[in-house]
């Protein structure tokens, strides 16, 4: 018998909800999982390894990748940092910290595109180096609007621009409830 199992007797709102690990979360992974939207109108997810300067996020990335040219031509960009399945004690309610966002272009001559050059390489490698000399790798910044945060069942919470908890979410059979925190 798998010990992942959920009780059919669950009331979320007898849960008491975990304290928000936010930080921690975005801090135990390399990469981030993105949704961008192709020219179709249709979804696209992928991944790419990030740098974070204060609480705007970059990724260096090629113009031969798909989501590089829907980043560049819509901008609207959904990314998540997650739980590493092999540490989630129940895969449903996996960690997770999803942001909406809008994508903009960091020029070479920005300040920030070599302060986040210097953090990918602190965090990836002297391979960026040469990923950030080749002309075909660009740097997109992503600025937080808002977002959602997952810790556990009844433990999910809305997430503002500064990833601060605004507010604590719960809900049944499609009915969302709010409140204050």
């Amino acid at each position: 018998m798998s010990t992942n199992t959920i009780n059919p007797n669950f009331d979320q709102h007898k849960v008491k909800p975990k304290a928000p690990k936010i930080e921690e979360l975005i801090n135990s992974c390399q990469t981030i999982m993105l949704a961008t939207i192709n020219e179709d109108g249709s979804p696209l997810v992928s991944t790419a390894p990030y740098s974070r300067v204060g609480n705007q996020f970059q990724i260096l990335v090629s113009y031969m990748a798909k989501h590089t040219k829907n980043l560049k031509e819509r901008k609207k960009v959904s990314f998540m940092f997650v739980e590493d399945e092999t540490v989630s004690k129940q895969l449903y309610a996996r960690h997770r910290l999803t942001i909406e966002s809008e994508a903009e272009l960091v020029e070479l001559d920005n300040p920030l595109f070599a302060e986040a050059m210097e953090d990918l390489k602190t965090r990836h490698g002297k391979l960026i180096d040469v990923l950030g000399s080749l002309s075909d790798f660009v740097l997109f910044n992503f600025k937080p609007i808002s977002g959602s945060y997952v810790n556990g069942f009844g433990s999910a919470y809305f997430v503002d621009e500064n990833l601060q908890i605004a507010e604590h979410r719960h809900g049944a059979h499609g009915a969302h409830n709010v409140d204050k925190e």
